[in-house]
């Protein structure tokens, strides 16, 4: 390691440096960093880093470290002025922190932070954080797809739910959960919300959809929605929340739909806790007749909460393996907690056609093998399900004869027309 104070006698030129209140505290974060830039790094404390960042030797450093734990983060005002600082100076930012809440590590990544790493360091951790950041290029000005969507789609405005929440409704859970990156879960919940939400122009009823993928949410995306700094208000304090703040979170698509979409920042999943999850749903419930919700890929410790919530629990995936393995593992976890394994409902997306009847016999022995039923087949939607999430629009907006949007709209009817018969019951 070599000591920032005495850069001139030398000669390995500085690449990178970390900043802690005592490096010491992170000697695995040492031991990485000699690993990966040998002599070529140094360290500062926090009192010296603003010296250094604003000396002319500080342009040649490709990044700094910022290695916190719970004691920093109790006054973050230093570390966020050095983040400021080091980005004023095109100097990229990573954050290795220790027992730090998510609440403060999300207002530190909000400030410009390029890379985020938990100490102790994780295998190949450090190493592939700095592969990141070294191939990160200056970013650059998203695609402007609205102008597109509204070039061909009128848009109804943006808004918050105009009704008062009266707490008279006792809703309808349906989470959705990717068995695997990438396999239709998001689009699949936007458009089941929609069909529910458009089901019937007399009585339709009234239908939200939650967004819980805190870092990768896609939903604001699928349906042309702003992010609202609201959301995360909301995530950080639930107990203070109320049916009203909760609803002025939202926002309308086309004044059918109610959206809660993911936060304007990539947060940790961990932010919130089963008894947050509790709070958000008991509100959605209380106001809504179906509230459908778009669940990360990841298990976490909530997802439990929503699992014992839900009414039918809609797990997606592809006919190939890593969708098998991972319904295995699910399975076998649920087992193992004794948890309500037959909310489960399977859902295949891009299922074989009908004429492919070797396809059709794949997905039997799939079925066989994992000893589960599959009990709705989506068929592939082709270049038209991008198009349509690409112009913020469900598949009923813009492809109507969509042989998956027929499907979803076949769903969306017997679970509404289920719903119905079960509250017929109840009178």
């Amino acid at each position: 390691m070599t000591s920032v104070a005495n850069l001139h006698p030398d000669p390995a030129p500085i690449v990178a440096c970390t900043i802690s209140r005592d490096v010491q505290n992170f000697d695995l974060l040492i031991d990485d960093m000699e690993i990966e830039l040998g002599e070529n790094w140094g360290d500062l404390s926090f009192d010296d880093a603003p010296v250094f960042l604003d000396q002319p030797e500080a342009s040649m450093l490709e990044f700094v470290a910022i290695a916190i734990d719970a004691e920093d983060a109790l006054d973050l005002v230093p570390i966020t002025d050095l983040i400021k600082l080091a980005k004023s100076k095109n100097i990229k930012v990573m954050l290795i922190a220790y027992e730090v809440s998510p609440v403060a590590l999300h207002q530190l990544l909000r400030l410009g932070a390029d890379d985020f790493v938990p100490y102790p360091l994780p295998e190949g951790a450090l190493h592939d954080a700095i592969t990141r950041i070294r191939a990160t290029p200056e970013p650059a000005p998203a695609p402007d797809l609205a102008p597109l969507a509204l070039s061909e789609f009128e848009h109804a405005p943006r808004r918050s739910p105009s009704f008062k929440p009266k707490g008279d409704r006792e809703a309808v859970v349906l989470p959705v959960h990717g068995m695997a990156g990438g396999v239709g879960a998001s689009t699949f919940a936007c458009n089941l919300a929609w069909e529910l939400a458009t089901i019937s122009k007399t009585d339709a009823p009234r239908v939200c959809l939650l967004d819980f993928d805190f870092q990768f949410g896609a939903i604001s995306t699928n349906l042309d929605l702003p992010r609202r700094d609201a959301v995360f208000e909301i995530l950080q304090d639930t107990a203070s929340a109320d049916s009203e703040s909760f609803l002025k979170s939202m926002l309308t698509f086309n004044d059918k739909l109610y959206v809660f979409t993911a936060p304007p920042d990539m947060l940790p999943l961990d932010i919130v806790q089963g008894e947050d999850i509790d709070r958000l749903i008991d509100m959605a419930q209380q106001n809504f007749d179906f509230v459908v919700i778009d669940m990360p890929t990841t298990i976490v410790s909530w997802t439990e909460t929503v699992l014992n919530r839900a009414h039918v629990y809609f797990a997606l995936m592809e006919l190939d393996l890593r969708s098998a393995q991972n319904v295995l593992r699910l399975v076998r976890a649920l087992k193992a907690e004794a948890l309500p394994l037959d909310k489960l409902r399977y859902i295949l997306n891009r299922a074989p056609k009908f004429t492919d009847l070797s396809g059709k016999s794949r997905v039997k022995r799939m079925a066989e093998s994992l000893d589960i039923d599959i009990e709705v087949q989506l068929p592939d939607g082709g270049p038209q399900v991008t198009q349509a999430n690409d112009h913020g629009l469900p598949l009923a907006e813009t492809s109507a004869k969509n042989p998956m949007r027929k499907e979803i709209q076949k769903l969306a009817k017997s679970l509404y027309d289920l719903n119905k018969t079960s509250e017929a019951a109840k009178l």
